[in-house]
């Protein structure tokens, strides 16, 4: 009976597979032809399945941008983005989707040392700096058992350093690894996607207006009330903006 369980449900995710990939060559032929709203229900049919990839983001958000939804295009890349943060094809896109927005917001100037320490968190996400590690303290693993079980001093010199170097390289990666999960944690952006929108002093309708704001606009958010998001702009404006006009990444 386990047996006949277990190659169920292999079935069932073999279907799933076949289904998701097929939906996604759907989309690819269909943008290929120009029917990009069509591409788009085939892609978020995927979606809709919870499932994802770089490539499937960075499609959908390539036939949003042929339909000029700024938006939802802008928000697309940054999730393709998320899962591959060193994609040039990604970057490139993003960067001319990001032009065609309204709203010009002056970045605060980081430091030398944050502008690094960002590069380098960036080379891999969360999930490629863990298997980094992991990779890293096999290797420490396999070097120091050569180092115990090698006859030649020079060899033990070898294998001695090297794992070290191995594991200093290993205790980096979980560095980066939590940096980038906290960084995450505690960084939770999203993109406006309403053509318009007022931002409030305060979360209701009669408080002061403060600046407005247009499609495609990354905003990151700090804290939520009811149907109101407060948000703070990379030049350090902040404000409230209903729920509804934006869409958190």
């Amino acid at each position: 009976m386990k047996r006949i369980v277990g190659i169920l449900i292999f079935l069932v995710t073999s279907l799933g597979f076949s289904q998701n990939e097929e939906a996604f060559q759907r989309g690819n032929s269909l943008y290929n032809q120009e029917k990009y709203q069509e591409a788009i229900d085939a892609y978020m049919s995927i979606i809709d399945e919870g499932k994802e990839s770089a490539s499937l983001y960075y499609n959908l958000a390539n036939s949003h941008y042929k339909l000029s939804n700024i938006g939802p295009s802008i928000f697309y890349f940054e999730k393709a983005l998320e899962l591959a943060p060193n994609d040039e094809d990604v970057k490139n896109n993003l960067a001319y989707a990001q032009k065609a927005t309204i709203d010009a917001i002056d970045v605060i100037p980081e430091g030398f040392i944050s502008r690094t320490l960002k590069k380098l968190t960036n080379l891999f996400n969360f999930d490629g700096w863990a298997w980094f590690s992991v990779v890293c303290i096999l290797t420490f693993v396999i070097l120091f058992i050569l180092y115990y079980t090698a006859h030649s001093s020079s060899k033990k010199r070898i294998f001695f350093v090297g794992s070290w170097v191995v594991l200093i390289f290993g205790i980096f990666g979980v560095l980066f690894a939590f940096k980038q999960y906290n960084f995450i944690e505690k960084n939770q952006f999203a993109i406006i996607f309403a053509q318009e929108t007022t931002i409030k002093s305060e979360p209701n309708l009669r408080s002061e207006e403060v600046f407005e704001l247009h499609e495609g606009t990354k905003v990151k958010v700090t804290e939520t009330v009811n149907d109101w998001k407060k948000i703070k702009l990379a030049d350090g404006k902040i404000g409230w903006i209903p729920a509804s006009d934006l869409k958190e990444l």
